[in-house]
């Protein structure tokens, strides 16, 4: 079982729960160290699972939303489609951010939960004199996806890959424009 699958092994144990669940019992059902079920709750934490630790163990948060970041890539006529795809699945479109070569991460709020607000947003890009934000970065960009189980963005990401606007996730690396890094002045 690799990282991701024991990860939602984890959510499925804890949501199915009355009461917390040990660490030490985690581990032995999932046949791993204590450590490791402590980084992948952290994991889960930083991905947007609410989960709660007690002195008897971790518990989940009943009304749970789960989330994650998509890296996508189309054109302008073709963000309705995008976004409708991610609404009709169940999803919630919650920002938009692109990471530019000298500004760094630039991101807006987008609250985007149906088809009304997908027109909504499209009716104020086309009567507003700002351009899609995608454009500073050749069309790539991000949306943080929210929903609720790892299952409905397992399917959104999947449509969004079966239509062509998932982009390759690359590794980002900061560049150090101020010259604040030592290591960079002295080479």
């Amino acid at each position: 079982m690799n990282g991701d699958e024991r990860r939602k092994k984890i959510i499925n144990i804890l949501s199915s729960s009355k009461s917390p669940v040990a660490g030490v019992a985690l581990a032995k059902e999932l046949d791993v160290s204590r450590q490791v079920i402590v980084q992948d709750i952290a994991l889960l934490r930083a991905n947007g699972a609410a989960i709660f630790s007690t002195n008897r163990g971790y518990l989940i948060q009943a009304d749970k939303q789960y989330s994650r970041v998509l890296k996508v890539v189309h054109e302008d006529d073709e963000v309705e489609e995008e976004l409708s795809t991610i609404v009709d699945a169940g999803g919630h479109v919650k920002d938009v951010f692109v990471y530019h070569k000298v500004y760094g991460v630039i991101r807006a709020h987008m609250d985007i939960k149906s088809r009304r607000d997908v027109r909504n947003y499209l009716e104020e890009i086309r009567t507003g004199k700002s351009s899609l934000l995608k454009n500073v970065t050749s069309g790539y960009h991000y949306h943080t996806i929210c929903a609720e189980s790892e299952e409905v963005l397992d399917a959104i990401q999947e449509e969004l890959k079966q239509k062509g606007f998932l982009a390759k996730l690359q590794d980002y690396e900061p560049v150090d424009f101020w010259g604040d890094n030592e290591d960079e002045a002295k080479a």
